[in-house]
């Protein structure tokens, strides 16, 4: 492995999969300077705002992580260092567990709202769930509806991927598309286990999106799961709706082992939008709408976006206590611990690039 200076002083690692960390106001990256700039287009732009850190970590997503020092940048990339094997064909490292996170957690009863239209941060149950001090987050900044990041398991590095419900609801759009797929690919290139917390009301609608091509990009986070053969376990705690649950390592994708919340809901589209659509007429024809529409959606949330039907159905594997998630994950890591799959005698599939 090597890492090198890139551009004034970002630590670049292109045997890492290209995990880049920047010194904020020190450090730049670019294709062409500020002065080639000037020269061709005649634009003034500083380095920072043509290519600092805080541009391409929050804007192209090229940086992923970025501190105010060269200290605590050098530290942080000692400890990322540490979730990851020597090579490619060895496990990740495993580290003593101190026994300081219960295994059984009550207080993850208590983060997600009753209301499922009550944000929450996503990373109270990581911190929960995975050993204390252990979670690592990667590119915090650029497509923040999506969380990634290491974290450890009774010791053992896992990577975590979670929708985030404080951001855009925790919709996927293009960014977190791309940034999932990349840590995704990550992770299966150095034997990294899979932890996803699912809570995704769908892809984010509009023209921007469609015209930027939200469908090839979202292709990728499906191509990434599907693709991925280290082993892969979600957690559904809310919401899981339409092609986004499919997308998120959904069994139809190869996901070992997928559980759910009581609080969650599994179905084609959320229970007001789908209300809203198949009784148009009825609601139109309605004395008092509004009743007749808390109806319905009560009964949509009973009867077709409830868990336990989903769990009949084969959706998922069980209808889990959140308090129990992290004893889940274990029994699941160990079960797995010797997965093996035999992939086809090819080079690589075609990615939607």
């Amino acid at each position: 492995m090597i890492m090198g200076p890139c551009a004034g002083g970002a630590v670049y690692s292109p045997a890492l999969n290209d995990f880049v960390f920047m010194v904020n106001h020190t450090s730049y990256m670019f294709v062409t300077g500020p002065a080639v700039v000037k020269e061709v287009l005649n634009e003034d732009v500083t380095s920072d705002a043509l290519g600092g850190a805080e541009i391409h970590a929050r804007k192209s997503g090229v940086a992923h992580m970025i501190y105010d020092d060269e200290e605590n940048t050098i530290l942080a990339l000692k400890k990322f260092l540490t979730y990851l094997p020597s090579n490619n064909v060895e496990n990740p490292p495993s580290v003593n567990d101190d026994g300081s996170t219960p295994d059984f957690n009550e207080k993850l009863r208590d983060i997600a709202p009753d209301d499922p239209n009550k944000a929450y941060d996503m990373k109270d149950i990581i911190v929960q769930t995975v050993d204390r001090n252990s979670f690592f987050e990667t590119s915090e900044l650029f497509g923040a509806s999506l969380v990634t990041g290491f974290a450890r398991i009774k010791g053992r590095s896992v990577g975590i991927v979670a929708n985030q419900p404080k951001v855009l609801a925790g919709v996927l759009d293009i960014d977190s598309s791309v940034k999932g797929a990349r840590f995704i690919r990550f992770c299966d290139a150095f034997n990294i286990p899979i932890i996803t917390f699912e809570d995704v009301p769908g892809f984010l609608p509009g023209v921007d999106q469609e015209h930027a091509g939200i469908i090839r990009h979202g292709a990728k986070l499906l191509f990434a799961y599907s693709e991925a053969t280290v082993p892969k376990i979600t957690i559904i705690v809310r919401k899981a709706y339409g092609g986004a649950f499919i997308v998120m390592n959904s069994k139809f994708l190869g996901g070992d082992f997928n559980f759910a919340w009581p609080s969650a809901e599994i179905a084609v589209m959320g229970p007001d939008g789908a209300v809203a659509i198949l009784y148009k007429r009825e609601l139109a024809e309605a004395e008092n709408p509004v009743e007749l529409k808390k109806e319905l959606v009560k009964k949509y949330r009973d009867k077709v976006a409830n868990p336990f039907i989903a769990d009949e159905s084969g959706y998922i594997d069980e209808v889990i206590d959140p308090a129990a998630t992290r004893q889940k994950i274990i029994s699941a890591l160990e079960s797995l611990s010797n997965k093996w799959v035999k992939v086809p005698a090819r080079k690589h599939g075609n990615m939607p690039l």
